[in-house]
């Protein structure tokens, strides 16, 4: 079992695991407000379970969003089950789907890593994404 992809959209949701997005697959977030900021945006993890080893039973699952020095700013979790459906060929791993929406809580500029792992594996998979000031950053509202 491993976490195939993970992905940051504007809005994600997976419906009868076929997986819905919009915006989807940025690596660059530009604000314009003074931070810290609350940044909505989905979340979006796809996980291969194996055929042989791992259907028919429950796994944790993590996804953590994390500064540049480690620090967890964000975290999700929970257990997925899959079985083997009628009609599939004996031995076809599974994929299996999930996504989130949330308000993202973002304390200053830099480098953030989703972070996503399935059981105990060991290597989780990563995604770095950048937070970056926009031109309106630190802009005077008119008549302050």
């Amino acid at each position: 079992m491993e976490v195939e992809w993970l992905m940051l959209a504007d809005h994600a949701e997976v419906i009868n695991n076929k997986l819905y997005a919009m915006g989807g697959g940025w690596d660059v977030l530009t604000v314009n407000s003074p931070l810290p900021v609350q940044q909505a945006c989905g979340i979006a993890v796809s996980f291969i379970v194996d055929w042989n080893d791992d259907t028919n039973r429950q796994h944790d699952v993590a996804v953590d969003v994390r500064t540049e020095d480690g620090q967890t700013i964000w975290s999700m979790g929970g257990r997925i089950e899959v079985g083997r459906p009628p009609g599939i060929r004996p031995g076809q791993d599974q994929h299996v789907q999930i996504a989130t929406n949330v308000g993202l809580p973002i304390p200053a500029m830099g480098t953030y890593v989703l972070v996503a792992r399935i059981g105990t594996v060991d290597q989780p998979r990563t995604r770095a994404f950048n937070v970056v000031p926009g031109p309106m950053f630190g802009a005077v509202a008119p008549g302050g």
